[in-house]
């Protein structure tokens, strides 16, 4: 038995490093260790052996078992290694050759083209783009929005709070981004913030979680008028017409003093929703000067600084540009419904090119 574990120990482990496939590897395993392997029949004759040959030669080929293990499972990571380098080889993408035909299956959301329309905008009005926690505190979310603590959407019925607090909430708009900002940047001021936002709240035009952006300006200077023009130019751009009417309409908002409701102009005829002045007015945003204690509560002085903010769904821009009639098929994931409304993914937004003219709509 002596003699027969020597020559194991001398001969197998170049065997093993010769093995050139697992499979060849394997077979080697089964030889060596298997029910019939060489090592297995010299454990089984230990019971022909005195007690202590029995032990000594038991020690023996358990440690030859275990060395022969060892080069075994070495080598079958050398070999899943080589095997996976050469896969990998093999199915190298050449990225210079022309883009696939079937790439053109894919589609861009109509929320995400809307938003890159909008973003791109706003970039050449010189907003920059600002973004905050969809988990947000209820300082940023309603205390420094001026919002009271008996006001409604403070209610269970509009915001989703977390369970166990009351301080944490599901953000109900993206002001707490302004009021961000405004603690960390000095004015001039400049920026939208796009983003989700989740209030209870399902039907034809609402969700529990919809996409909004929201633009603030502060600055020394700033009124009601540099809101209306910038709005003017924002519609003007974005629904790719210049027979643009916008009114505001005065209402309440607490982050704002005054406080407007803005509808565009705009014509229903022939059951086709279009912008168009002298016809119609869809509501569309709300808006306002920013309100002297949203100031004060961000370590501004509103007898020096002012400026106005705005706000809007951009789910709603893009039912209204786009013809969509149900807010709530924005959300089912039916790849018949992104085929009809989706874009083409290099089709990109620009204002030279135009917007939805670029690539358009691909039905």
């Amino acid at each position: 038995m002596e003699q027969k574990i020597i020559e194991i120990r001398k001969t197998l482990p170049e065997i093993i490093q010769q093995a050139d496939t697992l499979i060849n590897l394997d077979e080697i395993r089964i030889k060596t260790l298997g029910k019939n392997g060489s090592i297995t029949a010299l454990m089984k004759e230990l019971g022909k052996l005195s007690p202590e040959e029995r032990k000594n030669a038991g020690q023996t080929l358990n440690v030859l078992k275990n060395e022969i293990s060892t080069l075994l499972d070495n080598r079958k990571n050398e070999l899943e290694q080589k095997e996976m380098n050469e896969r990998l080889a093999s199915q190298t993408v050449d990225i210079t050759l022309p883009v696939r035909p079937n790439t053109h299956s894919g589609r861009i959301h109509p929320v995400s083209q809307v938003t890159e329309e909008m973003l791109t905008i706003f970039a050449q009005m010189g907003f920059d783009v600002a973004e905050g926690p969809d988990i947000e505190d209820d300082f940023h979310n309603f205390e420094a929005l001026n919002i009271p603590a008996s006001h409604p959407a403070r209610q269970m019925q509009a915001t989703f709070f977390m369970d166990n607090t009351t301080d944490k909430v599901l953000r109900t708009q993206t002001s707490g981004v302004q009021i961000r900002t405004m603690e960390t940047k000095k004015p001039p001021i400049k920026i939208v913030a796009p983003g989700r936002t989740y209030r209870r709240d399902y039907d034809m035009t609402h969700t529990p979680m919809f996409h909004q952006i929201e633009g603030l300006v502060i600055d020394t200077e700033t009124n009601l008028a540099h809101l209306k023009s910038t709005l003017v130019e924002f519609m003007k751009l974005f629904f790719e017409t210049d027979d643009v009417a916008l009114r505001f309409r005065p209402s309440y908002f607490p982050f704002t003093e005054p406080s407007y409701e803005a509808d565009v102009g705009c014509s229903r005829e022939n059951g086709e929703f279009k912008i168009k002045s002298g016809a119609g007015w869809c509501e569309l945003l709300g808006c306002g000067m920013v309100h002297p204690n949203v100031l004060r509560t961000c370590g501004l002085d509103p007898n020096i600084y002012q400026g106005f903010a705005f706000g809007c769904g951009i789910d709603r821009f893009a039912m209204l540009k786009y013809g969509i009639p149900d807010l709530r098929s924005f959300f089912d994931a039916d790849m018949r419904w992104i085929k009809h409304y989706g874009f083409l993914p290099l089709d990109i937004p620009t204002i030279t090119n135009g917007l939805s003219c670029n690539g358009g709509l691909k039905r």
